[in-house]
Protein backbone atom coordinates (compact mmCIF):
# COMPACT_ATOMS: atom_id res chain seq x y z
CA UNK A 1 0.00 0.00 0.00
CA UNK A 2 0.85 3.45 -0.31
CA UNK A 3 2.12 4.56 3.02
CA UNK A 4 3.67 7.85 2.66
CA UNK A 5 3.48 10.61 -0.35
CA UNK A 6 5.84 13.65 0.14
CA UNK A 7 5.55 16.89 -2.14
CA UNK A 8 7.73 19.61 -2.89
CA UNK A 9 6.93 22.27 -5.09
CA UNK A 10 4.26 20.79 -6.95
CA UNK A 11 1.57 23.03 -8.86
CA UNK A 12 0.28 25.18 -5.60
CA UNK A 13 1.51 22.64 -3.08
CA UNK A 14 4.32 24.04 -1.44
CA UNK A 15 5.76 21.48 0.57
CA UNK A 16 3.27 18.31 2.08
CA UNK A 17 3.39 14.85 3.73
CA UNK A 18 0.54 12.75 3.45
CA UNK A 19 0.33 9.36 5.86
CA UNK A 20 -2.43 7.08 4.17
CA UNK A 21 -4.28 4.13 6.08
CA UNK A 22 -4.91 0.66 5.10
CA UNK A 23 -8.30 0.71 4.58
CA UNK A 24 -10.37 3.39 2.35
CA UNK A 25 -8.82 7.31 2.93
CA UNK A 26 -11.21 9.72 1.49
CA UNK A 27 -10.06 13.53 0.39
CA UNK A 28 -12.46 16.36 0.14
CA UNK A 29 -12.72 19.50 -0.07
CA UNK A 30 -13.80 22.78 -2.55
CA UNK A 31 -13.52 22.75 -5.70
CA UNK A 32 -9.61 23.77 -7.20
CA UNK A 33 -8.57 23.15 -3.43
CA UNK A 34 -5.99 20.85 -5.07
CA UNK A 35 -7.56 17.20 -4.67
CA UNK A 36 -6.72 16.11 -7.99
CA UNK A 37 -3.41 17.90 -7.64
CA UNK A 38 -2.41 15.07 -5.15
CA UNK A 39 -3.56 12.23 -7.72
CA UNK A 40 -1.76 13.74 -10.80
CA UNK A 41 1.77 13.64 -7.93
CA UNK A 42 0.90 10.39 -7.37
CA UNK A 43 0.34 9.71 -11.58
CA UNK A 44 3.66 11.17 -11.85
CA UNK A 45 5.25 9.48 -9.36
CA UNK A 46 4.19 6.07 -10.86
CA UNK A 47 5.79 7.39 -14.96
CA UNK A 48 3.66 9.40 -15.75
CA UNK A 49 4.06 12.40 -17.95
CA UNK A 50 5.60 14.88 -16.83
CA UNK A 51 6.04 18.79 -17.45
CA UNK A 52 7.48 21.72 -16.14
CA UNK A 53 4.24 23.39 -15.86
CA UNK A 54 3.67 21.01 -12.83
CA UNK A 55 6.68 23.05 -11.34
CA UNK A 56 5.68 25.57 -8.68
CA UNK A 57 6.41 29.18 -9.51
CA UNK A 58 9.75 30.51 -8.32
CA UNK A 59 10.98 27.08 -7.89
CA UNK A 60 13.64 25.23 -9.83
CA UNK A 61 12.33 21.81 -9.17
CA UNK A 62 9.60 19.57 -7.76
CA UNK A 63 10.70 16.39 -6.25
CA UNK A 64 7.86 13.52 -5.32
CA UNK A 65 8.15 10.26 -3.48
CA UNK A 66 6.29 7.44 -2.25
CA UNK A 67 7.02 5.18 0.29
CA UNK A 68 5.34 1.53 -0.28
CA UNK A 69 4.66 -1.46 2.20
CA UNK A 70 4.63 -4.28 0.28
CA UNK A 71 2.25 -7.44 1.24
CA UNK A 72 4.48 -10.76 0.11
CA UNK A 73 2.45 -11.73 -3.01
CA UNK A 74 3.56 -7.96 -4.30
CA UNK A 75 7.21 -8.54 -3.15
CA UNK A 76 7.05 -12.07 -5.12
CA UNK A 77 5.85 -9.83 -8.58
CA UNK A 78 8.58 -7.18 -7.50
CA UNK A 79 11.61 -8.94 -6.44
CA UNK A 80 12.30 -10.62 -9.83
CA UNK A 81 12.68 -6.87 -11.40
CA UNK A 82 14.82 -5.03 -9.06
CA UNK A 83 16.85 -7.78 -8.79
CA UNK A 84 17.53 -7.72 -12.66
CA UNK A 85 18.26 -4.09 -11.80
CA UNK A 86 20.44 -4.39 -8.44
CA UNK A 87 17.43 -2.55 -6.84
CA UNK A 88 16.69 -4.25 -3.60
CA UNK A 89 16.37 -2.28 -0.93
CA UNK A 90 16.97 -3.50 3.11
CA UNK A 91 13.68 -4.33 3.87
CA UNK A 92 12.16 -5.98 1.12
CA UNK A 93 8.48 -5.18 2.39
CA UNK A 94 9.76 -1.51 1.89
CA UNK A 95 10.19 0.21 -1.21
CA UNK A 96 10.91 3.94 -2.46
CA UNK A 97 9.68 5.68 -5.62
CA UNK A 98 10.92 9.54 -6.07
CA UNK A 99 10.23 11.77 -8.93
CA UNK A 100 11.91 14.84 -9.46
CA UNK A 101 11.15 17.57 -12.52
CA UNK A 102 13.23 20.39 -13.10
CA UNK A 103 12.65 23.26 -14.64
CA UNK A 104 15.66 22.82 -17.32
CA UNK A 105 13.76 19.89 -18.52
CA UNK A 106 15.27 17.05 -17.21
CA UNK A 107 12.84 14.05 -14.93
CA UNK A 108 15.15 12.00 -12.67
CA UNK A 109 13.74 8.91 -11.51
CA UNK A 110 14.72 6.60 -8.81
CA UNK A 111 13.67 3.46 -6.95
CA UNK A 112 15.19 2.72 -3.23
CA UNK A 113 17.32 5.49 -3.76
CA UNK A 114 19.21 4.65 -7.29
CA UNK A 115 18.39 6.51 -10.71
CA UNK A 116 16.15 4.17 -13.32
CA UNK A 117 14.60 4.96 -16.35
CA UNK A 118 10.89 6.50 -16.82
CA UNK A 119 10.31 3.09 -18.56
CA UNK A 120 11.14 0.97 -15.58
CA UNK A 121 9.50 3.00 -13.03
CA UNK A 122 5.95 3.08 -15.33
CA UNK A 123 6.55 -1.04 -14.84
CA UNK A 124 7.30 -1.00 -10.85
CA UNK A 125 4.22 1.45 -10.58
CA UNK A 126 2.03 -0.75 -12.62
CA UNK A 127 2.15 -3.62 -9.94
CA UNK A 128 1.60 -1.10 -7.31
CA UNK A 129 -1.26 1.64 -8.43
CA UNK A 130 -4.44 1.43 -10.58
CA UNK A 131 -5.70 5.41 -10.80
CA UNK A 132 -9.13 5.25 -12.41
CA UNK A 133 -9.72 8.68 -13.95
CA UNK A 134 -6.03 8.86 -15.61
CA UNK A 135 -5.72 5.77 -17.65
CA UNK A 136 -1.91 5.76 -17.96
CA UNK A 137 -2.27 3.52 -14.61
CA UNK A 138 -5.35 1.57 -15.13
CA UNK A 139 -5.15 -1.82 -15.41
CA UNK A 140 -8.16 -2.59 -16.67
CA UNK A 141 -7.11 -0.53 -19.70
CA UNK A 142 -4.33 -2.40 -20.87
CA UNK A 143 -6.81 -5.05 -22.62
CA UNK A 144 -3.71 -7.63 -22.02
CA UNK A 145 -4.37 -8.05 -18.70
CA UNK A 146 -7.41 -8.90 -19.58
CA UNK A 147 -7.46 -12.74 -20.17
CA UNK A 148 -5.48 -12.51 -16.79
CA UNK A 149 -8.59 -11.36 -14.58
CA UNK A 150 -10.93 -13.32 -16.56
CA UNK A 151 -9.00 -16.62 -15.73
CA UNK A 152 -8.38 -15.37 -12.01
CA UNK A 153 -11.98 -14.81 -12.08
CA UNK A 154 -13.12 -17.93 -13.87
CA UNK A 155 -10.41 -20.43 -11.61
CA UNK A 156 -8.37 -21.20 -15.43
CA UNK A 157 -5.29 -20.78 -14.17
CA UNK A 158 -4.33 -24.66 -14.00
CA UNK A 159 -5.76 -25.24 -17.56
CA UNK A 160 -4.03 -22.41 -18.64
CA UNK A 161 -0.31 -23.41 -17.46
CA UNK A 162 -1.09 -26.72 -19.67
CA UNK A 163 -1.50 -24.46 -22.68
CA UNK A 164 1.29 -22.20 -21.68
CA UNK A 165 3.82 -25.59 -21.05
CA UNK A 166 2.55 -27.17 -24.37
CA UNK A 167 3.59 -23.94 -26.36
CA UNK A 168 6.77 -23.53 -24.41
CA UNK A 169 7.37 -27.36 -25.70
CA UNK A 170 6.47 -26.45 -29.04
CA UNK A 171 8.31 -23.42 -29.54
CA UNK A 172 11.94 -25.60 -28.34
CA UNK A 173 11.00 -27.73 -31.24
CA UNK A 174 10.15 -25.17 -33.96
CA UNK A 175 13.53 -23.61 -33.19
CA UNK A 176 15.39 -26.83 -33.86
CA UNK A 177 13.50 -27.74 -37.12
CA UNK A 178 14.14 -23.99 -38.51
CA UNK A 179 18.01 -24.80 -37.83
CA UNK A 180 17.64 -27.83 -39.25
CA UNK A 181 15.63 -26.49 -42.47
CA UNK A 182 18.72 -23.93 -43.65
CA UNK A 183 19.29 -23.58 -47.12
CA UNK A 184 20.70 -26.80 -48.14
CA UNK A 185 23.57 -25.12 -49.57
CA UNK A 186 24.38 -23.15 -46.74
CA UNK A 187 24.45 -26.98 -44.82
CA UNK A 188 26.90 -28.10 -47.16
CA UNK A 189 29.09 -25.72 -46.76
CA UNK A 190 28.68 -26.38 -42.39
CA UNK A 191 29.43 -29.92 -43.37
CA UNK A 192 32.45 -29.46 -45.44
CA UNK A 193 33.79 -26.70 -42.67
CA UNK A 194 32.63 -29.32 -39.60
CA UNK A 195 34.70 -32.30 -41.56
CA UNK A 196 37.44 -29.93 -41.96
CA UNK A 197 37.79 -28.69 -38.43
CA UNK A 198 37.49 -32.63 -36.97
CA UNK A 199 39.82 -33.99 -39.41
CA UNK A 200 42.58 -31.39 -38.72
CA UNK A 201 42.22 -31.55 -35.27
CA UNK A 202 42.41 -35.80 -35.35
CA UNK A 203 44.92 -35.54 -37.10
CA UNK A 204 46.81 -34.09 -34.71
CA UNK A 205 46.26 -36.99 -32.18
CA UNK A 206 46.56 -34.23 -29.38
CA UNK A 207 47.34 -35.62 -26.10
CA UNK A 208 46.67 -33.57 -22.98
CA UNK A 209 49.73 -31.87 -21.07
CA UNK A 210 52.23 -32.52 -24.11
CA UNK A 211 52.51 -28.79 -24.49
CA UNK A 212 53.97 -28.41 -21.48
CA UNK A 213 56.50 -31.55 -21.87
CA UNK A 214 57.35 -29.98 -25.42
CA UNK A 215 58.29 -26.35 -24.02
CA UNK A 216 60.93 -28.37 -21.25
CA UNK A 217 62.28 -30.27 -23.83
CA UNK A 218 62.61 -27.15 -26.64
CA UNK A 219 64.06 -25.22 -23.75
CA UNK A 220 66.93 -28.23 -23.11
CA UNK A 221 67.81 -28.95 -26.70
CA UNK A 222 68.10 -24.99 -27.51
CA UNK A 223 70.70 -24.76 -24.08
CA UNK A 224 72.35 -28.18 -24.86
CA UNK A 225 75.56 -27.03 -25.15
CA UNK A 226 75.60 -24.55 -22.03
CA UNK A 227 73.46 -26.91 -19.67
CA UNK A 228 76.37 -29.39 -20.67
CA UNK A 229 79.18 -26.96 -19.45
CA UNK A 230 77.34 -26.23 -16.30
CA UNK A 231 76.75 -29.87 -15.55
CA UNK A 232 80.31 -30.36 -16.23
CA UNK A 233 81.82 -27.89 -13.94
CA UNK A 234 79.46 -29.00 -11.30
CA UNK A 235 80.64 -32.37 -11.55
CA UNK A 236 84.18 -31.03 -11.56
CA UNK A 237 83.84 -28.72 -8.36
CA UNK A 238 81.64 -31.80 -6.64
CA UNK A 239 83.44 -34.97 -7.43
CA UNK A 240 86.60 -34.71 -9.33
CA UNK A 241 88.23 -31.40 -9.03
CA UNK A 242 91.72 -30.45 -11.17
CA UNK A 243 95.51 -30.32 -10.83
CA UNK A 244 95.46 -26.97 -8.86
CA UNK A 245 91.93 -27.37 -7.03
CA UNK A 246 90.51 -30.44 -4.74
CA UNK A 247 86.90 -31.18 -4.90
CA UNK A 248 84.07 -31.06 -2.77
CA UNK A 249 84.55 -34.64 -2.11
CA UNK A 250 88.23 -34.49 -1.52
CA UNK A 251 88.15 -31.82 1.19
CA UNK A 252 85.16 -33.61 2.95
CA UNK A 253 86.99 -37.00 3.01
CA UNK A 254 90.01 -34.68 4.48
CA UNK A 255 88.00 -33.11 6.98
CA UNK A 256 86.24 -36.93 8.06
CA UNK A 257 90.18 -37.92 8.67
CA UNK A 258 90.81 -35.29 10.69
CA UNK A 259 87.77 -35.67 12.77
CA UNK A 260 88.76 -39.35 13.63
CA UNK A 261 92.03 -37.89 15.08
CA UNK A 262 89.99 -35.24 16.76
CA UNK A 263 87.15 -38.40 18.29
CA UNK A 264 90.20 -40.62 19.22
CA UNK A 265 91.18 -37.97 21.89
CA UNK A 266 87.75 -36.36 22.71
CA UNK A 267 85.17 -39.52 22.22
CA UNK A 268 82.11 -36.37 23.05
CA UNK A 269 82.62 -35.13 18.94
CA UNK A 270 81.97 -38.93 17.52
CA UNK A 271 78.79 -37.36 15.95
CA UNK A 272 81.09 -34.45 14.22
CA UNK A 273 82.76 -37.36 12.36
CA UNK A 274 79.94 -39.51 11.61
CA UNK A 275 78.04 -36.16 9.91
CA UNK A 276 80.72 -35.27 8.10
CA UNK A 277 81.35 -39.32 6.96
CA UNK A 278 77.11 -38.70 5.81
CA UNK A 279 78.02 -35.15 3.96
CA UNK A 280 80.74 -37.09 1.89
CA UNK A 281 78.20 -40.32 0.71
CA UNK A 282 75.67 -37.30 -0.12
CA UNK A 283 78.38 -35.59 -2.54
CA UNK A 284 78.98 -39.04 -3.79
CA UNK A 285 75.67 -39.66 -4.99
CA UNK A 286 75.23 -36.06 -6.03
CA UNK A 287 78.14 -36.50 -8.30
CA UNK A 288 76.77 -39.58 -9.67
CA UNK A 289 73.42 -37.84 -10.37
CA UNK A 290 75.53 -35.15 -12.41
CA UNK A 291 77.12 -37.71 -14.41
CA UNK A 292 74.15 -39.00 -15.13
CA UNK A 293 72.39 -36.32 -16.09
CA UNK A 294 75.61 -34.51 -18.34
CA UNK A 295 76.00 -37.55 -20.22
CA UNK A 296 72.02 -37.86 -21.04
CA UNK A 297 72.28 -34.24 -22.52
CA UNK A 298 71.74 -34.69 -26.33
CA UNK A 299 72.94 -31.72 -28.85
CA UNK A 300 70.16 -33.04 -31.38
CA UNK A 301 69.08 -29.87 -33.54
CA UNK A 302 66.82 -32.36 -35.80
CA UNK A 303 65.01 -33.34 -32.59
CA UNK A 304 64.70 -29.50 -31.42
CA UNK A 305 63.00 -28.84 -35.35
CA UNK A 306 60.76 -31.66 -34.90
CA UNK A 307 59.64 -30.24 -31.00
CA UNK A 308 59.56 -26.57 -32.66
CA UNK A 309 56.86 -28.04 -35.53
CA UNK A 310 55.19 -29.96 -33.26
CA UNK A 311 54.47 -26.61 -30.74
CA UNK A 312 53.56 -24.65 -33.99
CA UNK A 313 50.98 -27.19 -35.02
CA UNK A 314 49.46 -27.25 -31.37
CA UNK A 315 49.64 -23.34 -31.25
CA UNK A 316 47.87 -22.79 -34.55
CA UNK A 317 45.35 -25.04 -33.24
CA UNK A 318 44.86 -23.49 -29.95
CA UNK A 319 44.23 -20.56 -32.08
CA UNK A 320 41.70 -21.33 -34.29
CA UNK A 321 39.41 -23.40 -31.91
CA UNK A 322 40.81 -22.49 -27.53
CA UNK A 323 43.24 -21.74 -25.34
CA UNK A 324 44.61 -25.16 -24.54
CA UNK A 325 44.52 -28.64 -25.90
CA UNK A 326 41.98 -29.69 -23.60
CA UNK A 327 39.45 -26.76 -25.24
CA UNK A 328 40.28 -27.95 -28.72
CA UNK A 329 39.52 -31.61 -28.11
CA UNK A 330 35.97 -30.13 -26.43
CA UNK A 331 35.55 -27.84 -29.73
CA UNK A 332 36.43 -31.24 -32.02
CA UNK A 333 33.89 -33.02 -29.94
CA UNK A 334 30.99 -30.72 -30.35
CA UNK A 335 31.96 -30.55 -34.07
CA UNK A 336 31.71 -34.51 -34.37
CA UNK A 337 28.08 -33.74 -32.87
CA UNK A 338 26.78 -31.22 -34.93
CA UNK A 339 27.99 -32.46 -38.06
CA UNK A 340 26.46 -36.60 -37.13
CA UNK A 341 23.28 -33.79 -36.17
CA UNK A 342 23.29 -32.49 -39.55
CA UNK A 343 23.91 -35.66 -41.52
CA UNK A 344 21.11 -37.31 -40.01
CA UNK A 345 18.65 -34.34 -40.38
CA UNK A 346 16.46 -35.91 -42.82
CA UNK A 347 15.50 -38.28 -40.06
CA UNK A 348 15.50 -35.40 -37.22
CA UNK A 349 13.45 -33.28 -38.68
CA UNK A 350 10.83 -35.91 -39.57
CA UNK A 351 11.14 -37.38 -35.97
CA UNK A 352 10.58 -33.12 -35.24
CA UNK A 353 7.70 -32.36 -37.54
CA UNK A 354 5.42 -35.66 -36.28
CA UNK A 355 5.97 -34.15 -32.27
CA UNK A 356 5.50 -30.70 -34.03
CA UNK A 357 1.84 -31.99 -35.29
CA UNK A 358 1.52 -33.79 -31.95
CA UNK A 359 1.51 -30.63 -29.95
CA UNK A 360 -0.26 -28.93 -32.18
CA UNK A 361 -3.29 -30.62 -31.77
CA UNK A 362 -2.53 -30.93 -28.21
CA UNK A 363 -2.30 -27.34 -28.00
CA UNK A 364 -5.69 -26.94 -30.65
CA UNK A 365 -7.80 -29.30 -27.68
CA UNK A 366 -6.93 -28.16 -24.53
CA UNK A 367 -6.82 -24.23 -26.09
CA UNK A 368 -10.22 -25.12 -27.41
CA UNK A 369 -11.75 -26.72 -23.93
CA UNK A 370 -9.60 -23.39 -22.41
CA UNK A 371 -11.86 -21.49 -23.90
CA UNK A 372 -15.00 -22.44 -23.60
CA UNK A 373 -14.33 -22.14 -19.99
CA UNK A 374 -13.75 -18.91 -20.86
CA UNK A 375 -17.14 -17.87 -22.24
CA UNK A 376 -18.93 -19.24 -19.70
CA UNK A 377 -16.92 -17.37 -16.95
CA UNK A 378 -17.64 -14.27 -19.53
CA UNK A 379 -20.91 -14.58 -18.95
CA UNK A 380 -20.61 -14.98 -15.31
CA UNK A 381 -18.66 -12.32 -15.45
CA UNK A 382 -21.01 -10.02 -17.21
CA UNK A 383 -23.97 -10.88 -15.05
CA UNK A 384 -21.97 -9.95 -11.79
CA UNK A 385 -20.79 -6.29 -13.50
CA UNK A 386 -24.40 -5.59 -14.73
CA UNK A 387 -25.89 -6.11 -11.37
CA UNK A 388 -23.29 -4.43 -9.86
CA UNK A 389 -23.67 -0.84 -12.37
CA UNK A 390 -27.31 -1.51 -11.79
CA UNK A 391 -26.94 -0.46 -8.29
CA UNK A 392 -24.52 2.40 -9.25
CA UNK A 393 -27.92 4.19 -11.44
CA UNK A 394 -26.61 2.55 -14.30
CA UNK A 395 -29.14 0.30 -14.78
CA UNK A 396 -29.17 0.53 -18.70
CA UNK A 397 -25.65 -0.40 -19.29
CA UNK A 398 -24.23 -3.43 -20.62
CA UNK A 399 -21.47 -5.44 -20.29
CA UNK A 400 -19.49 -8.20 -22.11
CA UNK A 401 -16.65 -10.26 -22.58
CA UNK A 402 -15.11 -10.49 -26.45
CA UNK A 403 -13.18 -13.95 -26.84
CA UNK A 404 -12.31 -13.58 -30.56
CA UNK A 405 -10.34 -16.69 -33.03
CA UNK A 406 -7.82 -15.56 -35.50
CA UNK A 407 -6.93 -17.68 -38.63
CA UNK A 408 -3.05 -18.69 -38.72
CA UNK A 409 -1.43 -20.91 -41.68
CA UNK A 410 1.08 -21.84 -38.50
CA UNK A 411 -1.50 -22.28 -35.84
CA UNK A 412 -3.06 -25.15 -33.32
CA UNK A 413 -5.51 -27.60 -35.39
CA UNK A 414 -9.22 -26.77 -34.00
CA UNK A 415 -12.39 -27.80 -35.46
CA UNK A 416 -10.64 -27.99 -38.91
CA UNK A 417 -8.63 -24.70 -38.80
CA UNK A 418 -5.89 -23.55 -37.88
CA UNK A 419 -6.07 -20.97 -35.27
CA UNK A 420 -3.25 -18.44 -33.51
CA UNK A 421 -2.07 -19.06 -30.28
CA UNK A 422 0.53 -18.26 -27.41
CA UNK A 423 1.32 -19.07 -24.20
CA UNK A 424 -2.40 -17.86 -22.88
CA UNK A 425 -4.48 -19.90 -25.64
CA UNK A 426 -6.02 -19.66 -28.94
CA UNK A 427 -8.15 -16.43 -27.59
CA UNK A 428 -7.79 -12.91 -27.96
CA UNK A 429 -9.73 -11.49 -24.65
CA UNK A 430 -11.44 -7.98 -24.37
CA UNK A 431 -13.87 -6.40 -21.87
CA UNK A 432 -16.76 -4.55 -24.14
CA UNK A 433 -19.31 -2.13 -22.53
CA UNK A 434 -22.07 -0.06 -23.87
CA UNK A 435 -22.98 2.34 -21.05
CA UNK A 436 -26.21 3.66 -22.85
CA UNK A 437 -29.29 2.67 -24.13
CA UNK A 438 -29.14 1.59 -27.48
CA UNK A 439 -25.42 1.34 -27.83
CA UNK A 440 -24.12 -1.34 -29.58
CA UNK A 441 -20.86 -2.89 -26.92
CA UNK A 442 -17.23 -1.43 -27.66
CA UNK A 443 -14.20 -2.14 -26.30
CA UNK A 444 -13.71 -0.58 -22.57
CA UNK A 445 -10.37 1.32 -23.59
CA UNK A 446 -12.84 3.48 -25.85
CA UNK A 447 -14.87 4.67 -23.39
CA UNK A 448 -15.18 8.33 -22.36
CA UNK A 449 -13.57 9.29 -19.04
CA UNK A 450 -15.62 10.96 -15.97
CA UNK A 451 -17.51 9.75 -13.47
CA UNK A 452 -19.31 7.06 -15.72
CA UNK A 453 -15.74 5.70 -16.34
CA UNK A 454 -15.02 5.58 -12.46
CA UNK A 455 -18.12 3.78 -11.93
CA UNK A 456 -17.95 1.07 -14.46
CA UNK A 457 -14.24 0.49 -12.90
CA UNK A 458 -15.92 0.59 -9.77
CA UNK A 459 -18.13 -2.20 -10.44
CA UNK A 460 -15.20 -4.16 -12.50
CA UNK A 461 -13.25 -4.00 -9.22
CA UNK A 462 -16.26 -4.86 -6.84
CA UNK A 463 -16.71 -8.53 -9.15
CA UNK A 464 -12.81 -8.77 -9.82
CA UNK A 465 -11.57 -7.99 -6.53
CA UNK A 466 -10.36 -11.33 -6.11
CA UNK A 467 -8.70 -11.59 -9.22
CA UNK A 468 -6.80 -8.30 -9.13
CA UNK A 469 -3.94 -8.33 -7.64
CA UNK A 470 -2.77 -4.13 -7.55
CA UNK A 471 -2.37 -3.48 -4.11
CA UNK A 472 -3.68 0.55 -3.78
CA UNK A 473 -6.92 1.93 -6.25
CA UNK A 474 -7.29 5.23 -6.68
CA UNK A 475 -10.89 6.83 -7.75
CA UNK A 476 -10.89 10.63 -8.76
CA UNK A 477 -14.04 12.00 -9.76
CA UNK A 478 -16.04 8.65 -9.22
CA UNK A 479 -19.32 10.58 -7.95
CA UNK A 480 -19.69 12.93 -11.15
CA UNK A 481 -23.18 13.10 -12.05
CA UNK A 482 -24.68 10.92 -9.37
CA UNK A 483 -26.63 11.60 -6.11
CA UNK A 484 -26.82 11.15 -2.90
CA UNK A 485 -28.20 7.67 -2.82
CA UNK A 486 -26.18 5.98 -5.42
CA UNK A 487 -23.47 8.06 -3.42
CA UNK A 488 -24.29 5.92 -0.11
CA UNK A 489 -23.83 2.50 -2.26
CA UNK A 490 -21.20 4.03 -4.05
CA UNK A 491 -19.01 4.58 -0.62
CA UNK A 492 -19.90 0.95 0.57
CA UNK A 493 -18.97 -0.28 -2.59
CA UNK A 494 -15.53 1.56 -1.89
CA UNK A 495 -15.22 0.75 1.50
CA UNK A 496 -15.96 -3.30 0.50
CA UNK A 497 -12.87 -3.08 -1.64
CA UNK A 498 -10.89 -2.90 0.93
CA UNK A 499 -11.72 -5.63 3.21
CA UNK A 500 -12.78 -9.09 2.86
CA UNK A 501 -16.29 -10.10 3.98
CA UNK A 502 -16.94 -12.66 6.29
CA UNK A 503 -13.29 -12.30 7.58
CA UNK A 504 -12.28 -8.46 7.77
CA UNK A 505 -9.14 -9.26 6.16
CA UNK A 506 -7.36 -6.70 4.06
CA UNK A 507 -7.65 -6.82 0.63
CA UNK A 508 -6.84 -3.65 -1.14
CA UNK A 509 -5.78 0.25 -0.21
CA UNK A 510 -8.06 2.53 -1.55
CA UNK A 511 -7.77 6.58 -2.16
CA UNK A 512 -11.03 8.45 -2.88
CA UNK A 513 -11.65 12.35 -4.51
CA UNK A 514 -15.30 12.94 -3.46
CA UNK A 515 -17.25 15.74 -3.11
CA UNK A 516 -20.59 13.73 -1.71
CA UNK A 517 -20.66 13.76 1.74
CA UNK A 518 -22.54 9.94 1.63
CA UNK A 519 -19.82 8.71 0.18
CA UNK A 520 -17.21 10.77 2.61
CA UNK A 521 -18.90 8.97 5.52
CA UNK A 522 -17.25 5.33 4.75
CA UNK A 523 -13.89 6.79 4.99
CA UNK A 524 -11.34 5.05 7.33
CA UNK A 525 -9.16 8.09 7.08
CA UNK A 526 -10.31 11.59 5.85
CA UNK A 527 -8.46 14.19 4.36
CA UNK A 528 -9.70 18.00 3.86
CA UNK A 529 -7.84 19.63 1.09
CA UNK A 530 -7.93 23.50 1.72
CA UNK A 531 -5.97 25.88 -0.31
CA UNK A 532 -5.41 29.49 0.94
CA UNK A 533 -2.75 32.96 0.92
CA UNK A 534 0.42 32.91 2.41
CA UNK A 535 2.71 35.48 1.80
CA UNK A 536 1.14 36.44 -1.83
CA UNK A 537 1.29 32.94 -2.19
CA UNK A 538 -1.62 30.49 -2.95
CA UNK A 539 -0.69 27.33 -1.01
CA UNK A 540 -2.71 24.01 -0.55
CA UNK A 541 -2.73 22.59 2.22
CA UNK A 542 -4.06 19.03 3.96
CA UNK A 543 -5.30 18.12 7.33
CA UNK A 544 -6.57 14.84 8.94
CA UNK A 545 -10.56 15.15 10.28
CA UNK A 546 -11.78 13.42 13.31
CA UNK A 547 -14.29 13.84 15.58
CA UNK A 548 -16.39 16.75 15.30
CA UNK A 549 -13.94 18.04 12.83
CA UNK A 550 -15.07 15.58 10.67
CA UNK A 551 -18.63 15.75 11.69
CA UNK A 552 -18.13 19.90 10.33
CA UNK A 553 -17.20 18.83 7.28
CA UNK A 554 -19.61 16.54 6.43
CA UNK A 555 -21.91 18.91 7.12
CA UNK A 556 -20.58 21.56 4.83
CA UNK A 557 -20.57 19.04 1.96
CA UNK A 558 -24.58 18.50 2.78
CA UNK A 559 -24.44 22.52 2.68
CA UNK A 560 -24.56 25.51 4.94
CA UNK A 561 -23.73 24.12 8.90
CA UNK A 562 -26.25 24.22 10.18
CA UNK A 563 -27.31 22.46 14.10
CA UNK A 564 -29.70 19.90 11.21
CA UNK A 565 -26.95 19.25 8.81
CA UNK A 566 -24.85 18.38 11.93
CA UNK A 567 -27.39 15.96 12.84
CA UNK A 568 -27.25 14.97 9.49
CA UNK A 569 -23.45 14.22 9.49
CA UNK A 570 -23.78 12.56 12.45
CA UNK A 571 -26.26 9.91 11.29
CA UNK A 572 -24.71 9.56 8.37
CA UNK A 573 -21.26 8.62 10.29
CA UNK A 574 -23.37 6.33 12.21
CA UNK A 575 -25.55 4.71 9.41
CA UNK A 576 -21.69 4.16 7.57
CA UNK A 577 -20.19 2.46 10.68
CA UNK A 578 -23.11 0.12 11.17
CA UNK A 579 -23.23 -0.53 7.33
CA UNK A 580 -19.01 -1.10 7.28
CA UNK A 581 -19.77 -3.53 10.81
CA UNK A 582 -22.46 -5.58 8.88
CA UNK A 583 -20.28 -6.10 5.98
CA UNK A 584 -17.44 -7.46 7.72
CA UNK A 585 -20.18 -9.86 9.47
CA UNK A 586 -21.50 -10.78 6.02
CA UNK A 587 -20.58 -14.58 4.91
Amino acid sequence: MLAELIIHDFAIIDQLSLRFGPGFNVLTGETGAGKSIIVDAVSLLLGGRGDVEWIRSGSDRSLLEGIFLLEPDTQERLLPLLEQEGLEGEDPATLILAREIRREGRSICRVNGRAVSLKFLEEIGQHLVDIHGQTEHLSLMRVREHVDLLDRYGELWPLREQVSALVHELRGVRRELAELRRDERELARRIDLLQYQVEEIEKARLVPGEEEELTQERTRLANAEQLMALAEEAYQLLYEGSEDRSSALDLVQMAVRVLAGLTRLDASTQSLGEGAEKIGYQLEDLGALLRDYRDQIEFNPRRLEQVEERLALIRNLERKYGDSIAEVLAYAQRARAELETIQHSGQRIAVLEAEEDRLLHEIGRIGAELSARRREAGQRLAAHIEEELEELNMAQARFGVSLVWRDDPEGAYVEGRRVAFDPTGLDRVEFLVAPNVGEPLKPLVRIASGGETSRLMLALKTVLAHADRTPTLIFDEIDAGIGGRVGAVVGQKLWGLTVEQGTGARRHQVLCVTHLPQLACFGDLHFHVQKGVTDGRTVATVRTLEGEAREQEIAAMLGAVTDRTRASAREMLAASQAGKKSMRQTR
